[in-house]
C-alpha cells in the first residue's frame, strides 16, 4: 500500500468537493475469498463515488482486511491493515459530504461514518447483506449507498458466514482460538479492487430503490455489537471499537 505524505493527503481531501462525476463506474473487487463485481452510483452519488475512487487509485485498499461480519447485517471494510500483532488504521483522506439519495436495500455497498455526524465518511464501507432501509435509510441522516452488487454476492455472504472474534470474520479459526494472535490467512482480505468498465454512465443498467428516509431516526440496529464473539489477546477488540458503522 502507497503512504501518502500529511500534505498530499490535506490536499487530496481539500479537492474532493472538485472532482466532477467519475465515468469509472464498475469495479472488481477481489478479495481472498473470491470476487465482487459492484457497479457504482457515479452520476447520482457523485461525492462519495469519487472519494471511494480516490482510494481505489492509490491502492490504500489493498491488503486491508474485513474487520467486521453482523450475521444477516452487514460486511464492512477498508479502514484496517493486519501488521502480523493488531489491525491498524489506514491514513484517510477526509470526510465526504453525506449523499442519502438510494435505499440501503441487499446487496448495496454504503459508506460508514462516525455516529451523530452525516457527514463523516472517510474509507471505511460495508456491504448490505439484507434489506437494511428500515433503519440504515434514516439512521444518522441517512446511509448513503453509493453501488450495487452485480456478481458476487455469494461471496458476500460467504464472508458474512465465517466464524468471527469479536465481529471480524476469519478464516479456518473459531471463537475457541480468539484468545491467540492470527494470521494473515486467517483474514478476508483485499487482494485488488479494479477498475473494469468506464463508460459514461452504466449505473442506468442498476434497479435502484430510493431511500425511505424520513425525519425521524430509528435506534442502532442489532444494539452493542461489541458483545459478540470472543476477544483476542492483540487489541483486535479496542481497535474494531473504531471501526463500527458509525466509527465509534
Amino acid at each position: 500500500m502507497k503512504t501518502k505524505s500529511l500534505l498530499t493527503a490535506v490536499g487530496i481531501a481539500a479537492s474532493l468537493s472538485f472532482i466532477p462525476a467519475s465515468n469509472a463506474t464498475i469495479v472488481d473487487i477481489e478479495t481472498s475469498l473470491g470476487t465482487i463485481q459492484v457497479n457504482l452510483f457515479d452520476e447520482s452519488t457523485p461525492k462519495t463515488v469519487a472519494n471511494f475512487l480516490a482510494y481505489v487509485e492509490d491502492d490504500s485498499y489493498i491488503n486491508t482486511v474485513i474487520h467486521r461480519s453482523v450475521d444477516g447485517f452487514v460486511v464492512q471494510g477498508g479502514g484496517f491493515t493486519f501488521n502480523g500483532e493488531a489491525l491498524q488504521a489506514i491514513e484517510t483522506k477526509g470526510t465526504v459530504d453525506n449523499e442519502p439519495v438510494w435505499s440501503n436495500q441487499a446487496g448495496t455497498i454504503a459508506m460508514a461514518k462516525l455516529s451523530g455526524d452525516p457527514d463523516s465518511a472517510t474509507s471505511q464501507w460495508f456491504f448490505n447483506v439484507a434489506n437494511n432501509s428500515a433503519n440504515l435509510d434514516n439512521q444518522n441522516d441517512g446511509f448513503t449507498a453509493f453501488g450495487q452488487v452485480v456478481s458476487g454476492m455469494e461471496v458476500v455472504e460467504a464472508i458474512n458466514n465465517l466464524d468471527d472474534c469479536s465481529e471480524t470474520p476469519m478464516v479456518n479459526y473459531d471463537t475457541s482460538d480468539c484468545s491467540v494472535v492470527p494470521g494473515q490467512e486467517n483474514f478476508v482480505s483485499i487482494v485488488s479492487v479494479t477498475i473494469v468498465d468506464d463508460a459514461t454512465n452504466t449505473e442506468d443498467s442498476v434497479q435502484k430503490v430510493p431511500s425511505t428516509k424520513t425525519s425521524v431516526p430509528t435506534p442502532t440496529p442489532g444494539g452493542d455489537s461489541s458483545s459478540s464473539g470472543g476477544t483476542m489477546s492483540f487489541a483486535l477488540l479496542g481497535l474494531l471499537g473504531l471501526a463500527r458503522l458509525f466509527r465509534k
